[in-house]
């Protein structure tokens, strides 16, 4: 069901963005055997950037919160629903006019990546090694994103 806020948009910088008012997702992360691991889904190959590996995430709705929006995206994204999660620190990518929230998330339970209920926006989801991430093809979002990321990360690590 499209709502009034889904829908193509540009921003300042000349990108085409899904979303008119704006997009949310989980970087949601774990201590792993090789170090920090994300959980990155493999887009569909129908979907804006498929076949690339990035957050769970989407269009947020007029007036949503980005916890809000990211929790619901990835309720129907890969089943997960609030009590599966910890929120953390927020990072925004503000393009002028148009901005994506990251928020970060560790499991609040353990969480492995073939028990998840994936929707058609997914081929697939895994957990990946954050000293690995050079060995996926990344969405250019978050691509563009993880020097700004990493510092978030490294600080709940040494937590």
């Amino acid at each position: 069901m499209l709502t009034s806020t889904d829908g193509w948009t540009l921003c300042a910088q000349g990108h085409r963005h899904w979303g008119r008012a704006g997009a949310a997702g989980l970087l949601i992360h774990r201590e792993g055997p090789e170090g920090p691991e994300l959980l990155l889904q493999h887009r569909a190959l129908w979907s804006h950037h498929g076949g690339t590996w990035g957050t769970p995430g989407g269009a947020l709705h007029a007036g949503e919160a980005a916890d809000a929006g990211a929790l619901r995206e990835v309720r129907e994204e890969l089943g997960l629903t609030a009590g599966d999660l910890v929120l953390g620190a927020h990072s925004v990518d503000d393009h002028g006019g148009w901005a994506y929230t990251t928020v970060l998330a560790s499991p609040a339970r353990p969480i492995e990546a073939g028990d998840l209920m994936l929707d058609g926006e997914s081929d697939g989801v895994a957990w990946v090694p954050v000293a690995r991430l050079g060995e996926v093809e990344l969405h250019p979002g978050l691509a563009a994103s993880l020097g700004r990321l990493r510092p978030l990360l490294d600080a709940v690590a040494d937590e």
